[in-house]
């Protein structure tokens, strides 16, 4: 299949940024872990290590929360390793854009099915009480932070002005530091990363209203069909009508 250019992949990439918020809002309301925010989980787990050698009061204790970190951790790592079979197929490549997002729609599937047969709640009352305690929930929070890790990796190698579609972090500092940032006019590098902001916290809130209607497997299934809707999705990328007719012009 055909490769599809960075410029051409807005639509997808934004629904990329979309489910970030989406996933994110279940995990965190959960577990209050990000399924995709590694820099928080890395830092939790460095203070559940340097609990160790509190002065007088070692904290052997390996909590809940600092379990749930490492599982998305790692978990996150493997699907952007999974990213990486994407270089074989071709980075750009329709069939592995539809391939890659298809896994994680099914990395969506496996959690919500993993969540439903834990029989744990969707809302945790607070930090120190998760909701999800059971074997079966921390599988479920391993294969949403998985599809993340993959979305991260394919969005990274389209190499879009929406960086991973996951660290809003870099697309603020990038967005503050755009020397067009107060053109009036329409400024691609300014205007894309609004767009990516605006949808991955419409993603939260649709995700948090969807939770609390149905519960959080009824979200996944419901992120699952969101997914499959963007890898077919990536099958019709085309060249957009106006540089179509500019390129027959020249």
């Amino acid at each position: 299949m055909s490769s599809v250019k960075a410029e051409w992949a807005s639509a997808p990439l934004i629904a990329y940024c979309f489910m970030t918020g989406y996933i994110d809002a279940i995990g965190f309301t959960a577990v209050f872990v990000w399924p995709g925010f590694q820099t928080g989980n890395s830092v939790q787990l460095a203070l559940a290590i340097a609990r160790l050698f509190q002065p007088g009061q070692t904290d052997f204790s390996f909590r809940p929360p600092d379990r749930a970190a490492l599982v998305s951790l790692l978990t996150f790592i493997f699907g952007a390793f999974l990213g990486r079979i994407g270089d074989r197929m071709g980075p750009k490549t329709r069939a592995w854009l539809f391939l890659g997002t298809m896994i994680q729609a099914l990395f969506t599937m496996a959690a919500a099915v993993c969540i439903w047969q834990s029989g744990n709640a969707s809302v945790a009352s607070d930090r120190g009480d998760p909701a999800w305690t059971a074997p079966l929930a921390y599988v479920a929070l391993g294969f949403m932070s998985a599809s993340l890790g993959l979305q991260g990796i394919i969005g990274k190698r389209v190499n879009g002005q929406f960086a991973t579609t996951i660290v809003l972090t870099t697309i603020w500092c990038e967005l503050m530091a755009d020397p067009k940032l107060f053109n009036k006019s329409w400024v691609i590098t300014r205007d894309h990363k609004i767009v990516a902001i605006i949808c991955l916290f419409l993603g939260g809130f649709i995700g948090r209203a969807i939770l609390d209607s149905i519960g959080s497997a009824g979200a996944l299934g419901v992120g699952t069909g969101f997914r499959v809707v963007i890898a077919v999705w990536w099958l019709f990328v085309g060249e957009p009508k106006a540089q179509a007719k500019t390129a027959e012009k020249n």
